[in-house]
């Protein structure tokens, strides 16, 4: 039951995924006509809250009492009204409202995410995380995948205003699975969380896993806009196209999710890592000789089920090093700081793009993942005892 119910709830997170990293970039740029830079600049913006869910999470912690169901419930219905509110604005005409309530969603969604990582943690055991985090992270990917192919879809026939109006009402009947779910509540008072937080990051390994996540996701940050750049610019492909051969990047995660998720936990957390992130290095560097849309297909997809394996095993090493008595606040730290290289990538990526141009691009996603094994070598985890 727990894993269908964090794949759904990542399902949810998936789907507001690909509209903010596949369908808004093109729409500012193909269909409205902002500029590169200005396009990725946006579309980093708006997602700032992502970097900002310690906020969140420390908000979720405080009225622990209340539970984590109940945050979840909010924040997405918070998403899902931004969701319909932007069917009406013209982002030429009104951008900053426009913008505004892209990051409300943004907002909402976040809730939904520190929620669901601090339930999860509390509900499972170290020994099952890899194989949980490889069902969150499925879900997650499948949302993506169903929304890139769906809502570009949606978007050619009907325009961008229905898909904005049909991605709030899918997270709107998603979140009615959890409903159903009775919460036990650890804490039933306030508690103090300035003293355990503290002495969670004074810890040796608590520190290098905050540099280890910033840095290694800072390859992902520079592919998430400009592959579908990439697609609209030098292969020249239409929107429905792009949403189609998008979604091969998550439908491969899927099963790398779940493959790297169980290798977490019979190889351990460092080893899997080094497998996903290692052959990742040799695939990015691949994509300078995607000129064409077969190519880059094949190349995305199993970068796509490399970086499955990496999320799943690296987010499982993150909740072995989270106390679950802060478990949102603390998990939405180290996941904030990874938001923090992703996103700094991202919103680079048009900037970065018009300097050098999408080949370097590829390649310095590549390099990026150098300093990243460098200081998984140095991070220390605890052995875990088998189970016969």
């Amino acid at each position: 039951m727990k894993y269908f119910l964090f794949g759904s709830l990542y399902f949810a997170e998936g789907l507001e995924l690909a509209l903010a990293t596949v369908i808004i970039p093109i729409y500012l740029h193909a269909e409205k006509g902002f500029s590169l830079p200005l396009t990725t600049l946006i579309a980093g913006m708006v997602m700032m809250p992502w970097v900002l869910k310690f906020i969140w999470g420390g908000i979720v912690d405080y009225f622990i009492r209340f539970g984590r169901k109940w945050f979840i419930l909010m924040g997405s219905l918070l998403g899902v009204v931004s969701f319909f509110i932007l069917v009406f604005i013209d982002p030429v005409v009104a951008l900053i409202p426009f913008v505004f309530f892209l990051f409300l969603s943004h907002v909402g969604v976040g809730f939904l995410d520190v929620s669901a990582d601090a339930w999860a943690i509390e509900m499972s055991q170290e020994r099952e995380r890899g194989k949980l985090n490889g069902a969150m992270f499925a879900g997650l990917f499948a949302g993506m995948a169903v929304g890139a192919a769906f809502l570009s879809f949606i978007a050619q026939l009907f325009g961008y205003s229905a898909a904005f109006l049909t991605t709030g009402l899918l997270i709107l009947l998603v979140i009615i699975f959890p409903l159903t779910i009775k919460e036990v509540k650890i804490v039933k008072k306030r508690q103090k969380m300035g003293s355990l937080l503290v002495g969670e990051f004074k810890k040796k390994t608590t520190q290098l896993v905050a540099i280890f996540a910033p840095i290694s996701a800072i390859s992902e940050g520079l592919l998430v806009f400009a592959v579908p750049l990439y697609m609209k610019i030098g292969l020249q492909l239409e929107i429905a196209q792009i949403g189609l051969i998008t979604a091969v990047f998550p439908a491969a995660t899927i099963v790398g999710s779940l493959i790297g998720g169980a290798m977490a936990d019979r190889w351990g957390r460092k080893i899997t890592l080094y497998v996903f992130i290692g052959t990742s290095v040799f695939f990015s560097a691949l994509l300078i000789f995607a000129n064409t849309w077969q190519i880059l297909a094949v190349i995305y997809g199993i970068i796509g089920f490399l970086r499955g394996g990496y999320y799943a095993s690296s987010m499982a090493m993150l909740m072995d090093v989270t106390n679950p008595k802060i478990g949102a606040t603390q998990f939405s730290i180290l996941t904030s700081l990874g938001n923090v290289g992703e996103l700094g990538g991202g919103m680079a990526g048009g900037t970065l793009i018009a300097l050098l141009g999408f080949s370097r691009i590829f390649l310095y996603s590549a390099w990026a993942f150098g300093p990243a094994l460098l200081i998984l070598h140095f991070i220390k985890l605890k052995k875990r005892v088998r189970k016969p």
